[in-house]
């Protein structure tokens, strides 16, 4: 039962680390974008779409990234050229998404794929207990272990993450040593949504190999809610989508042990810890945030 949840944890945990990577990136550069699910969810539907039309799961990928960018941009023009309130304009974005998902993803609900398969590594998958969790995963996962630490070193050691970096933290000291604001606040919220977009890809090729309306669950928000709670640290957020992944996948673990319980307690078990972890650590994790974020949270509060 242990393996099981572990195994879930993972697998359940891989949608909500790319979606939160990229929201990492977004507000690393001073942008919140409560889009993030909707890029999920047109990244979940264009990635089967693109898969059915094609026959390649891997096509499938970069269409829900393309997908999930594109909606993001949509974000990125309200709120950096036009001022837009940053969080009416991802919560207005995410309704979109969801009724345009909900039109044009009728036609493929009972749609065959052949989506991405879970691929156990030679010699590593056959270890007691770590082979079967960690080595007989799909590639998606294999790829978001890599992407966390990858992501850390683009923010920390690279001159374009110092770039973002600056957006976020002395957004005036751009213009001043020759940097587009606009043009960096742009790539930073483009390239999030691309990451929320291959997150969804994820849940509909290789976690639940299906399309279904509204398949992603709140796992935007979740993913949004941990950027906090990881203080902006891709490293810390990976270790926050495992422990909700586990949450996630708690309910079929129990089922198939034949538990008898709530099935509606247990589907609301990631929501309600989302909310604990928010209420105990408070206003502490706000003290790391971004100073340009801070500013959109203070002009939210005031309005």
């Amino acid at each position: 039962m242990i393996v099981d949840i572990l195994t879930g944890a993972l697998r359940g945990g891989t949608s909500i680390l790319w979606a939160g990577l990229g929201e990492t990136v977004s507000e690393r550069a001073g942008v919140v974008n409560l889009g993030t699910e909707g890029s999920m969810l047109v990244g979940a539907l264009a990635g089967y779409a693109v898969t059915v039309e094609s026959g390649s799961p891997w096509l499938g990928v970069l269409g829900g990234a393309a997908a999930g960018a594109l909606l993001s941009l949509v974000h990125a023009v309200l709120v950096v050229s036009r001022g837009a309130n940053q969080f009416a304009s991802g919560l207005t974005l995410y309704f979109l998404a969801l009724g345009v998902t909900s039109l044009f993803g009728v036609g493929y609900v009972s749609e065959p794929i052949t989506g991405l398969r879970r691929i156990a590594v030679p010699g590593l998958s056959d270890l007691p207990v770590v082979g079967q969790v960690l080595f007989t995963q799909d590639p998606l996962t294999y790829l978001a272990l890599l992407a966390a630490p990858a992501v850390w070193w683009v923010l920390f050691r690279s001159r374009t993450g110092l770039l973002l970096r600056t957006a976020g933290e002395r957004a005036d000291a751009l213009g001043v040593n020759g940097y587009s604001l606009r043009r960096v606040r742009y790539l930073a919220v483009t390239a999030g949504g691309a990451l929320a977009g291959v997150g969804g890809a994820h849940l509909s090729l290789a976690y639940a190999g299906s399309w279904f309306e509204a398949m992603v669950a709140g796992r935007g928000f979740i993913a949004v809610s941990l950027v906090i709670f990881a203080m902006w640290s891709p490293v810390r957020l990976a270790g926050g989508a495992l422990l909700f992944g586990a949450a996630l996948s708690l309910a079929s673990v129990l089922q198939s042990e034949g538990v008898r319980v709530n099935q509606f307690v247990l589907d609301a078990v990631p929501f309600l810890l989302t909310l604990a972890v928010l209420a105990v650590i408070g206003r502490r994790t706000l003290r790391a945030a971004p100073a340009e974020l801070l500013r959109v949270f203070d002009s939210s509060r005031s309005t």
